[in-house]
């Protein structure tokens, strides 16, 4: 069986099961505890296609089996395999009827990101394609890129971490916290440091598989693309809770660079002390 139809297959499978989960317990989430695992799986997919023997290949499944052990660690230690649903979902919900809130769970929660989870893999297939191109410097480089990205999701998400569990011990012994989100660290130079560095990792998965082609012109980048979409979609409607919940958000968004890191600007002359 071609690999491309075993990843289809998949695919297939994880919809469906995805949808009547959602439906049965009625928590929508279904689709986000597999989000860290598909992709990789789809990867190592096409290495085990080529028999494991195409140098560029295992690097893209060792490097993407990486990336979903970290991400299934973080989204474990949250509580994501313990039925916690995603907050956004329920502020989306909030602002359909039952039928719409269905046919958007069956549509874009379920089968756009499942297709959404098998595009980014296609980079693999444009490797799978072009076997014959050797395993190079630029390839070497590119891994080792990867991995710098790698480190950096991994410490941006125990800064996270780390804040919200002082911020928990602190709301539970009856001290109001100060701050009320994170502001340090990586999270100094951009509001969403961990999405620059999880974007990132995808665009270089591109990158290798277009290394491999000899040209960036590949319909494989259809993913990555459709990734970065949704991740600016999914970044303004989670600043937008944010800015509800706090007022003095407003005052971080002046200063600080939404995505990519970046130098912070002068405090604005507010009168805040966020």
């Amino acid at each position: 069986m071609e690999p491309l139809t075993i990843v289809v297959l998949i695919a297939s499978v994880a919809s469906a099961a995805c949808w009547i989960a959602s439906l049965i317990t009625k928590d929508t989430s279904w689709v986000d505890r597999l989000w860290s695992i598909l992709p990789a799986a789809y990867i190592v997919v096409f290495a085990w296609a080529a028999g494991f023997s195409d140098v560029r290949l295992n690097v893209m499944a060792v490097i993407a089996v990486l990336w979903g052990a970290r991400l299934t660690f973080n989204f474990a230690r949250k509580g994501g395999y313990s039925g916690v649903e995603d907050y956004r979902w329920e502020v989306v919900r909030a602002g359909m009827t039952p039928w719409q809130f269905q046919v958007f769970n069956l549509l874009f929660i379920v089968i756009a990101q499942n297709i959404l989870l098998a595009l980014i893999a296609m980079p693999a297939l444009t490797a799978f394609d072009h076997q014959s191109t050797p395993f190079g410097p630029l390839d070497a480089l590119l891994a080792l890129l990867f991995l710098a990205c790698l480190a950096g999701e991994t410490i941006a998400d125990q800064q996270q971490w780390n804040f919200h569990q002082r911020k928990h011990a602190q709301i539970a012994a009856g001290i109001a916290p100060d701050p009320r989100f994170l502001q340090t660290g990586l999270f100094r130079v951009s509001r969403h440091p961990n999405y620059f560095f999880e974007l990132a990792q995808w665009w270089i998965i591109f990158l290798i598989g277009a290394t491999a082609a000899g040209s960036l012109l590949q319909w494989s980048g259809i993913g990555v693309v459709l990734l970065t979409a949704l991740f600016i979609g999914s970044t303004r409607l989670t600043e937008q809770i944010s800015l509800s919940k706090y007022p003095e958000y407003a005052d971080y968004q002046a200063r600080t660079s939404p995505v990519i890191p970046w130098r912070p600007r002068a405090r604005p002359r507010t009168g805040s002390n966020a």
